[in-house]
Formats: C-alpha cells, sequence, structure tokens
C-alpha cells in the first residue's frame, strides 16, 4: 500500500524533529538526548577510529563523551542544510554540519561534517539505525 503526500510529509517533518532535536542534544552535550532516538542494534561510522564502525547502543554511547569533552572547547555543531527522503518503514537523511572549533573554523572556514543517517519507523516510532560521519579528505 502506498502511502499518501500527506503521510510522507508528515514522516519526512517527524524525521527533521528527530534530527534538529539530535543535534541540539549534541550540541548541550546531553547524552541521553543523543541516544534517544537510536536503535539498540545502530551501526555507526565515525570519524575517529574504529574505521570498521562500530555496532550496537553500548558502542555508539561511548563515543561520546570524548566528543563532548573536545567540544566543550567551544566547538560549534550547528546543521547547515538537511534533506530527508521518507517511505513506509525506512528513511535516510543527508546534512552539512559546521562541526569545529573556532581556530579550525577560521583556518577552514569552508570545512563541513557530512552526516548520512539511515532510520527504520519501528512500532510508528522512527529510529536512527545508520548513522555516518565524515570529513571531505584533501
Amino acid at each position: 500500500m502506498r502511502k499518501g503526500a500527506g503521510a510522507v510529509a508528515d514522516d519526512a517533518a517527524q524525521i527533521r524533529t528527530l534530527i534538529e532535536k539530535w543535534a541540539e542534544a549534541v550540541h548541550r552535550g546531553d547524552l541521553g538526548g543523543v541516544l534517544a532516538d537510536h536503535a539498540e542494534d545502530i551501526v555507526m561510522y565515525d570519524v575517529p577510529p574504529p574505521h570498521q564502525g562500530l555496532r550496537g547502543l553500548a558502542a555508539y554511547r561511548a563515543t561520546w563523551p570524548p566528543f563532548f569533552a573536545w567540544q566543550a572547547q567551544g566547538a560549534c555543531f550547528d546543521i547547515e542544510s538537511l534533506d530527508i527522503t521518507a517511505g513506509t518503514d525506512v528513511a535516510y537523511a543527508y546534512a552539512l554540519l559546521r562541526c569545529a572549533t573556532p581556530q579550525e573554523l577560521a583556518e577552514h572556514p569552508t570545512l563541513r561534517l557530512r552526516l548520512t543517517l539511515g532510520l527504520r519507523k519501528e512500532r510508528d516510532r522512527w529510529l536512527v539505525a545508520h548513522e555516518h560521519h565524515s570529513f571531505p579528505h584533501d
């Protein structure tokens, strides 16, 4: 059964809110808020090692305290652009974020973190099942 345009727009709006709330939680250093809408079996590929990625919510949780410590030096974590495609029970989103210290941005003003998220709907709730962060490699 195909979803109507209104249902698709509603799902995209729900996902946008989920991602914006996640980014705000990251910016605040709120670990509970960061984890809130992530699947237990999340797979994440991140900028720092392990480069083969990590699996599971416990491993995902462990990556955030060092990031929060780095961010406490005055770094930003701001969504600059966000695009979402939602289906019936899966969706993906991609974004560019300003994620750097003031000094890093002064040296590289166009530097942006690339974010890709894969989401799935479980019991009428969207969850992040895949997360990928990267920076361009010159």
